[in-house]
């Protein structure tokens, strides 16, 4: 991790940021699954930060460096003392060697900082990559492969017209977190509104939401529809047409998108009605040899009923007089308060949040990967008055693109939000958060404990 300067535009001057290997996004990592690899994570970054911190929240207090970072790997099942734990930072000038067994299917995972307290402004700061797990039963498929699969890293920035990057304060100098972060362009794998040639054939597109709060409706033009075969946590069961793509903080979607029909044109990739990246299609290409199968690889379903636990969990979010956002919390408590989640290893459990704000939120676990069960919409009036769960409609299906393996889950307000897994892995301490960068700074993150499996 070190300083660097990048020209996110051409017409604008390089912006100064941080960067794994001083590159923006960081470099791909490409795993295979069941090879194991080691990777030093090293942190060169300058002694001073040039975003605001706020030392007001837990785990930012003045006593600590003001620069300081350790690495998560989204999405990877990995021990304990390798996922990057929030408390496990180190200052310039130290580094760490983690290990990751690759133990799990083919997915698009991400690395990104996870250091208590600064997070939102690591990444900000440019601290994020892609990690790619491939393995034998996806490449049998024969999919697009080699330079016809790309990972598109989005996110959005503010960013000054003299090229400095910009992050939102508060009114208050000594308190300056905000709870949200919305930039005015839209950057895609580090650039503003870049163009990518591309051959008249398919191509295998690996969108990840890499932004601190933005969520993404994404489309092409020309109502051009994208096949998705993936989501977060690797492929689904059968590839699924979509004409548009709504993505949450660190939700991936994989699609393929054939332009043998754009000999000679062009095509956007859109957010919303704003384009952010163009296809510029050759005349004529090397011929396609890849394949989109009917079916992609079975997903067996988990039954709730098999729940060893059945845990509710809230998500709170307290206000000031004004109205103004204080603290975010799960289940109604801190960071710092005691564990409460101590699932055993290989039980299945589900855990049902509740979110009594008035935001979706993006709720990620780390370590597991689980299945979407249902959405219910619930009465907060009981709920406020007596700690009573009273649903007041049926439970609605996961929508069609959540029936595969995730580890982001979108919670919606008014909605209780129900998944279920089995708690794979090594024990150890792992968290669970909103992806929210800035919720998560603000106390929206819990340590939980995976307990060894009863001998």
């Amino acid at each position: 991790m070190r300083a660097c300067k990048v020209q996110l535009h051409r017409d604008i001057p390089a912006t100064p940021l941080w960067g794994y290997a001083g590159q923006f996004p960081g470099p791909t990592i490409v795993a295979r699954r069941g090879e194991p690899l080691l990777v030093e994570w090293t942190n060169a970054l300058p002694t001073k930060h040039f975003l605001p911190i706020d030392h007001t929240l837990h785990g930012a207090e003045k006593d600590h460096p003001e620069v300081r970072a350790v690495t998560h790997v989204h999405g990877a099942r990995v021990s304990a003392e390798a996922d990057g734990f929030p408390e496990d930072w180190y200052a310039p000038g130290h580094s760490t060697l983690y290990r990751y067994a690759n133990g799990q299917d083919a997915a698009t995972l991400w690395y990104h900082d996870h250091a208590m307290g600064i997070t939102r402004l690591n990444v900000y700061a440019g601290l994020f990559g892609a990690y790619i797990v491939r393995d034998a039963q996806e490449q049998a498929l024969n999919l697009p492969t080699g330079e016809y699969d790309i990972p598109l890293m989005l996110c959005d920035r503010l960013v000054a017209q003299d090229g400095q990057l910009y992050y939102p304060v508060s009114d208050d100098p000594d308190a300056p977190w905000v709870m949200q972060c919305n930039g005015n362009l839209v950057l895609c794998n580090g650039k503003i509104f870049p163009y990518l040639e591309v051959e008249p054939r398919r191509y295998r597109l690996r969108l990840i939401n890499v932004a601190n709060t933005r969520f993404f409706d994404l489309s092409l033009s020309h109502d051009q529809a994208m096949q998705q075969i993936a989501s977060d946590q690797g492929l689904l069961a059968a590839a699924l047409e979509r004409a548009r793509i709504e993505l949450y903080p660190a939700e991936r979607a994989e699609v393929v998108i054939d332009f043998a029909s754009f000999a000679g044109k062009s095509l956007q990739l859109r957010d919303e009605s704003q384009g952010i990246l163009e296809f510029r299609v050759r005349d004529n290409g090397h011929r396609d040899t890849s394949a989109l199968p009917a079916t992609l690889r079975p997903i067996p379903r988990i039954d709730p009923a098999n729940a060893a636990r059945n845990r509710i969990l809230t998500l709170n979010e307290t206000d000031d007089a004004n109205g103004n956002a204080m603290t975010m919390l799960l289940d109604g408590k801190r960071w710092s308060d005691p564990i409460t989640e101590n699932p055993r290893q290989n039980s299945v459990e589900t855990w049902s949040f509740v979110n009594l704000t008035g935001d979706a939120h993006p709720i990620h676990l780390h370590l597991v990967r689980f299945q979407v069960v249902d959405r219910r919409p619930f009465d907060l009036f009981a709920w406020n008055a007596h700690r009573k769960l009273v649903f007041t409609g049926p439970p609605l299906p996961p929508e069609p693109q959540e029936l595969g393996w995730k580890d982001t889950v979108r919670a919606d307000p008014g909605m209780v939000t129900r998944i279920a897994m089995r708690f794979e892995g090594e024990p150890g301490r792992y968290v669970w958060h909103c992806h929210f960068l800035e919720h998560e700074d603000n106390e929206m993150m819990r340590p939980y404990e995976l307990l060894p499996a009863h001998s």
